[in-house]
């Protein structure tokens, strides 16, 4: 049930019957109109911009639309007053025995209240994490990881059919240097003489088991062969090895695809996908042969002055047209990446969301091209990107891992602090800005520590409920026993604020979506937990407030209620972001 929806229809249909009744001109356009909360909680509870967006189509001034809105809405059941403010805003006050339709809704959908049918079904591709597999992951490919889950996960929820996908770069230079570093670690493990790890190479110590299974494979058999005999064996044995390696470090973090897509797969032995996307975007006109300008200003990294194949990516807003082969014969990054995003298409993805690290921001333009020109401008490809993260302990940086010996691994991350923290913190700020994560704040539990206070607020509900069953033996068990309850006896401010904020999930599970902003669900959930916290503190000084009176079974039920509805939407929205609803603290 969403209030705002609800109302968004209401304003439409008087508008509809404004029109019916000559005092407006018909078909105006309503896509505008929204009706959100006011910015002034005193102005009431609901508010519309339809005056203000609609009035010089109509042909009338602001106000007097307004003033002719409000008087349809006026008759709506459960409106308690409507007044128009400043140039022509509508703001809307409800009756306060409307906010138990909301709870009472909430009650019987329980953890699927606030689903939206947003996505109509549609099919959306979100690819994320994509790191190389070259080692374990790191604490930057985290926030990736769960940014992208929990945009896959809200999607869904807004009924999206969403496909998850990691795309496995398994081709290029950098497992090349992979299998060679590999080969020391085989060579240590063969010969019993230790490593020497030169620069350019992967010194981890994660890369010696590796090594010590590639040895007991085969011995000593390519301690003496040339390098094109053993560097294809021991790429692909390293590639299947780091990708258990990402897997297990995925599934630490709660997270699991639907498809993982190689690389490779684009061009090995006859199948050569990208030249088939090549010679096809040839042919449509936006691959040709020439040369491109010297650079102006700062240097273009892929310019070379040479006749070369290049896409027209200005044609679709990009500052220059790209290289597609280079100067070798071979295939850019850029030319695989268009024949990955074709694959995609082919496969009936016309919408398409990538999570990329910020210092790919450069790449976005070029590749949005070349999705508009290989799906013939059906498809599009939006591209989230992630900022850094910089971790510390008590507010001293963390240095870096040993067993990776470059970074700060994701596992070791999640091994110190947990799943959930890892999860919500990765979450508590918006993705285009850095984040900086203390291991100590995380696992404090004080008010202070945003997921504490969060799951604190889920397990306070779950202790009110289990004292209410000593204190009642009789109550309901499930949730929407209470939906009958005496809920307009739910009358203190402090209660209808919750009902109020219960009944904004669902619009902000579709704000959210639209978006493409989880951490809003995290915010929206703080809040509730404050004002949840709030009103229990509130009972602890007047005791007519708290939720279990023991002499009126029937406000008890009624504040029940509330606390279900509150656990309810607590554990819905940490659903979305993938963190546990617990039902005590430990």
């Amino acid at each position: 049930m969403n209030v705002y929806a609800i109302f968004a229809d209401h304003v439409r249909e008087a508008v509809a019957a404004l029109a019916a009744e000559g005092q407006i001109g018909a078909g105006l356009e309503l896509a505008r109109v929204v009706v959100e909360p006011p910015r002034d909680a005193s102005h009431g509870d609901l508010a519309t911009n339809a005056a203000m967006v609609l009035a010089k189509d109509a042909g009338t001034k602001p106000r007097d639309l307004a003033e002719k809105i409000a008087g349809k809405l006026r008759d709506v059941a459960g409106v308690a007053r409507v007044e128009v403010a400043g140039p022509g805003f509508i703001n809307i006050a409800l009756d306060t025995v409307f906010w138990p339709r909301v709870l009472k809704a909430a009650l019987t959908a329980g953890l699927e209240f606030g689903r939206s049918d947003l996505g109509s079904g549609e099919k959306v591709n979100v690819e994320y994490v994509s790191a190389n597999p070259t080692g374990p992951m790191h604490v930057g490919h985290c926030r990736g990881a769960v940014f992208g889950d929990a945009l896959a996960r809200l999607l869904a929820f807004s009924g999206f059919a969403v496909t998850k996908e990691y795309y496995i770069n398994d081709a290029g230079a950098q497992v090349d240097v992979l299998g060679r570093s590999v080969f020391l670690r085989y060579r240590e493990a063969a010969t019993g003489e230790t490593a020497e790890i030169p620069d350019g190479l992967y010194p981890g110590d994660y890369l010696v088991p590796v090594g010590k299974a590639l040895a007991e494979m085969h011995g000593g058999e390519y301690l003496a062969a040339p390098e094109h005999e053993w560097l294809p064996i021991f790429r692909s044995f390293a590639i299947g090895a780091m990708m258990v390696m990402i897997r297990e470090d995925l599934a630490a973090l709660g997270i699991e695809f639907d498809v993982f897509f190689s690389e490779r797969s684009l061009s090995v032995g006859a199948v050569d996908k990208v030249g088939a996307t090549i010679e096809a975007l040839r042919t449509s006109g936006e691959v040709y042969e020439g040369r491109l300008p010297p650079p102006k200003g700062a240097p273009i990294e892929d310019w070379e002055d040479r006749e070369q194949t290049l896409f027209r990516s200005t044609d679709f807003g990009d500052d220059v047209d790209r290289p597609l082969k280079k100067s070798d014969g071979s295939y850019t990054y850029f030319a695989g990446d268009i024949a990955y995003h074709k694959d995609k298409v082919d496969r009936g993805f016309l919408k398409m969301i990538d999570v990329w690290g910020a210092d790919h921001g450069g790449y976005v333009k070029r590749m949005q091209a070349a999705v508009k020109a290989v799906s013939a401008g059906r498809a599009t490809l939006d591209v989230e990107l992630i900022q850094l993260v910089r971790l510390f302990r008590n507010g001293e940086p963390v240095r870096m891992s040993k067993r990776a010996g470059s970074f700060v691994t994701l596992r070791d991350v999640v091994d110190e602090v947990g799943r959930d923290a890892v999860r919500f913190m990765m979450l508590f700020r918006k993705n285009d800005a850095p984040l900086d994560f203390d291991l100590a704040k995380v696992i404090e539990q004080s008010r202070e520590n945003p997921v504490f206070y969060v799951q604190y607020a889920h397990a306070r509900a779950k202790s009110i409920l289990r004292n209410a069953a000593e204190a009642f033996a009789d109550l309901p068990a499930a949730p929407e026993g209470f939906a009958g309850a005496a809920l307009e006896r739910l009358d203190d401010e402090g209660e209808l604020t919750l009902l109020r904020r219960i009944a904004g999930w669902p619009r902000l599970v579709e704000q959210a979506a639209s978006a493409r902003e989880p951490h809003r669900v995290s915010f929206f959930l703080h809040e509730l937990a404050s004002e949840f916290h709030g009103q229990w503190n509130r009972g602890k000084d007047l005791p007519h407030l708290r939720f279990i009176i023991e002499n009126d079974r029937e406000l008890t039920s009624a504040r029940l209620a509330l606390v279900h509805g509150v656990a309810t939407v607590l554990a819905s929205g940490l659903r979305v972001l993938g963190v546990e609803a617990v039902d005590e603290m430990k």
